[in-house]
């Protein structure tokens, strides 16, 4: 039975295909609206209609063979009442101008979607928002936990830096230092040295104008004296 059949199979009990097909139309187009927004349409004896959720999977092209990787999606799904299954089972069966579903109580529907499927979609609903705070939560943390290693290796690599740069410049100034005070002592060491130098010259006695002066004398002396004896 296609749609057309059933708004002609309805079509008496309404009054007309255009009722019919009007109402079919709204029966149909409040289904889809609800469950795509995330509620659960129950139908007492009939079954319900939700929307469920299927994580990311691999499957088979059946015509390839080849692995496909499958997105993670949301599908419509139909589950067959109690009343559905016993009928459709054989445990129960229908009589001629029996109504295979019995007519909802007063206050059981509102808008089109059962009070039990409003109150299963909103704790749904409650715990979808738990989990994903939870997972916002957990991937700030995640987030975080890199920053905050990478701001302190930072601090230590600039505290190294800086700590390696102090003791180079230590070192080149202890290297000054010490330069200034090797070449204060050699200047210091190359004043001394001519005083010592002018020191020696004065303290030698004289040797060559001395010792000819006395030796050119006593030839002298020696020669008169000869010249005396004979």
């Amino acid at each position: 039975m296609n749609k057309a059949q059933l708004v002609e199979a309805i079509a008496d009990k309404l009054g007309g295909r255009a009722a019919a097909e009007e109402a079919v139309d709204a029966v149909l187009d409040t289904i889809i609206r609800s469950v795509v927004a995330g509620d659960r349409v129950s139908v007492t004896g009939f079954g319900s209609f939700e929307k469920v959720d299927r994580a990311a999977r691999y499957a088979r092209n059946p015509q390839t063979g080849e692995r496909v990787r499958v997105k993670k999606t949301s599908v419509p799904r139909f589950r067959p009442g109690q009343g559905f299954k016993d009928l459709t089972g054989g445990t129960k069966k229908l009589t001629k101008g029996e109504t295979a579903i019995k007519k909802a109580s007063p206050g059981t529907v509102s808008g089109g979607t059962t009070v039990a499927g409003k109150k299963a979609a909103a704790k749904k609903t409650t715990a979808k928002k738990a989990t994903a705070k939870k997972t916002a939560k957990k991937a700030t943390t995640r987030a975080a936990a890199p920053a905050a290693a990478r701001k302190t290796t930072a601090k230590k690599a600039t505290t190294r830096a800086t700590a390696a740069a102090k003791t180079t410049a230590a070192k080149k100034t202890t290297a000054k230092k010490v330069t200034a005070k090797k070449t204060t002592a050699k200047k210091t060491t190359a004043k001394a040295t001519p005083a010592k130098t002018t020191a020696k010259k004065a303290a030698k006695p004289p040797t060559r104008g001395a010792s000819g002066r006395k030796g050119t004398a006593a030839k002298r002396a020696t020669g008169a004296r000869s010249a005396n004896r004979a």
